[in-house]
């Protein structure tokens, strides 16, 4: 198969041909017909997330935003069949530890991650273990591209803002961070009816923001950005979310809030902080802070996001603002280095 592999850290990807994925009983053969561009790509580009055991073996092919039609199923395969559209879940779960038996598959005792476990949306075909378990059907009025735009970043910020910070009508939320996933809580948000707040460092992300429902923006460079939320909200936010990852981000959003506000942290650190920020301790005792943490979403909870979809309710496909050949991927990889990236890039070309 025709594949985007990772030879090296850090060094330029290359576009070759790599041998076809291994069938499992469990599992099944995707043909990917759109795969997203993601930041967590990049980090895996540069080697990161060692600290918290992801150790990618090289060669190696990225990709865990996809969505495609199953090409060959497994034997033991009951739910799918040869032709069906699917979305591939970026956490798999074994479907038998205590978590996956609670209905929280995304924090499996044994989880697995296309892109990261396994090899992943940038070759032509992937394998999805424990399919029955894992995957899921597609609806035929929702394209591939779109399919991918919300593989990892939107429905990452679905099962954060809906589930984890539960977040109300007429809530503050403030969202550090307008990349992939940060644009995504700020649409979820909006359709929950809360005020968004969108932080960044660039205007043009900024603006974006406000066309995905934000109500008003901070500029992290120009202004002090606690200062202007708790302004702007008379008080602080009741929710605010890290959606980045670095000291910066996340100490800001935590002092953002109000007292017993609720601070989400979906952004995963980077090899500067290798997963330790120091916090504002005392505030988040004195004020009763809640702070939560977000990975991914199960797929029991794909259905709900998918139908507020169809219904209008959500519209990932605003967020996507190119797609690319697979050939193109590689500047993306390199634009991502000084985040020049707006909205959501999508390969569905082959």
């Amino acid at each position: 198969m025709k594949a985007l592999v990772l030879e090296e850290f850090k060094k330029p990807l290359t576009v070759r041909n790599m041998e076809d994925p291994e069938l499992s009983p469990e599992g099944v053969i995707v043909r990917v017909e759109a795969n997203g561009v993601c930041r967590s790509d990049w980090h895996a580009w540069q080697g990161d997330w060692d600290w918290i055991g992801i150790e990618i073996p090289l060669p190696h092919v990225l990709g865990h935003e996809f969505s495609g039609v199953v090409e060959e199923v497994g034997k033991d395969v009951k739910n799918f069949k040869a032709g069906d559209r699917v979305i591939v879940p970026f956490t798999i779960g074994d479907g038998t530890c205590p978590y996956c038996q609670s209905g929280h598959h995304n924090i499996c005792e044994n989880i697995q991650m296309p892109g990261f476990t396994s090899w992943g949306g940038y070759g032509q075909f992937a394998h999805v273990p424990n399919a029955d378990t894992n995957l899921v059907r597609l609806p035929e009025n929702i394209s591939f591209v779109e399919a991918a735009g919300m593989g990892c970043r939107f429905m990452t910020a679905f099962h954060g803002v809906t589930d984890q910070a539960r977040v109300g009508a007429g809530e503050w939320v403030a969202v550090h961070g307008c990349g992939g996933v940060g644009l995504s809580s700020v649409q979820i948000a909006t359709a929950l009816g809360a005020n968004v707040i969108a932080v960044d460092i660039a205007d043009d992300k900024l603006e974006f923001a406000k066309k995905l429902g934000a109500v008003a923006t901070v500029n992290a460079k120009k202004e002090n950005v606690p200062e202007a939320i708790q302004h702007i909200t008379k008080g602080g936010a009741n929710v605010s979310i890290d959606a980045l990852g670095i000291q910066q981000t996340c100490q800001a959003s935590v002092s953002s809030l109000r007292k017993r506000g609720r601070h989400l942290q979906i952004g995963l650190t980077t090899r500067e902080e290798e997963g330790m920020i120091p916090l504002p301790i005392d505030l988040i005792v004195q004020y009763e802070i809640e702070v939560i943490g977000s990975l991914g979403m199960q797929p029991s909870r794909y259905p709900y996001m998918l139908e507020m979809v169809e219904k209008g309710k959500l519209s990932p496909k605003s967020l996507i603002t190119n797609t690319i050949p697979l050939e193109e991927a590689p500047r993306i990889f390199n634009e991502m280095q000084t985040y020049e990236n707006i909205g959501v890039t999508v390969v569905d070309k082959w």
